[in-house]
């Protein structure tokens, strides 16, 4: 089991509305820690360092150590709520880590081979990201820091649907199960481009209809000359 933070806490006692915004007064943020088949404890952490701790993105996606005086739990961030309009972390829930226990844990997606995509070197096209983060299911021990898509062999107007990644050893995506398989990534051409297409095509064939008019004209006459005979 990989472990990249480590976020220190206390046991906390009172818990409610009243002793959640006296732990906020005090600089510190309320917090439960859950799971792993024993009683959720509540935690208080200091507000300033577990601020500096999430400013790195990685924290979302990774498995943490919660340490409370010498003991140490693994665990996961499952949930944290912010002020909407300070810059403030209401409350925080982790979940423990156990070894042998699969979690569900959202993971970031790293594109590569952009560049040389058939679709964007050759064809002229842009990539869309559709999604920037999955949710995995695993092991502990196989929880990727991200996955990777490779976008390389991609032509224009071709998608990566979600059941085409791959995906590392013993990782699985819940939302396949679901009966959902949305896309990823896709090649498509720029919209000023789609939009030039029928003006152009409808340019050339402008001269073309002017060229024929006068020679409609010319048939119709000789028409109209044997009518007036009549």
């Amino acid at each position: 089991m990989k472990t990249s933070f480590e976020l220190n806490a206390e046991f906390r006692d009172d818990q409610g509305k009243g002793a959640s915004r006296r732990l906020r007064h005090l600089g510190k943020i309320p917090a439960i820690l859950y799971g792993g088949h024993r009683e959720p404890r509540a935690l208080a952490l200091d507000h300033t360092r577990t601020m500096l701790v999430l400013e790195n993105e990685k924290v979302f996606s990774t498995i943490l150590l919660i340490k409370v005086g010498d003991a140490t739990q693994a665990a996961i961030l499952k949930d944290m709520q912010r002020h909407p309009y300070k810059n403030q972390i209401r409350h925080i829930d982790f979940q423990r880590v156990e070894d042998n226990e699969t979690i569900r844990l959202t993971i970031p997606l790293h594109f590569t081979g952009e560049a040389i995509a058939p679709g964007v070197k050759v064809q002229g096209g842009v990539v869309s990201h559709l999604r920037s983060d999955i949710e995995v299911s695993c092991l502990p021990k196989d929880l990727p820091e991200f996955i990777e898509v490779d976008v390389s062999g991609l032509s224009l107007n071709q998608t990566l649907k979600l059941s085409e990644l791959k995906l590392p050893q013993g990782v699985e995506l819940p939302e396949l199960n679901k009966g959902r398989d949305p896309v990823v990534v896709s090649v498509h051409a720029l919209k000023a481009q789609v939009e030039e297409t029928p003006v152009a095509e409808a340019a050339a064939a402008a001269p073309a209809a002017a060229a024929a008019a006068p020679a409609a004209a010319a048939k119709a006459e000789p028409a109209k000359k044997e009518g007036g005979k009549k």
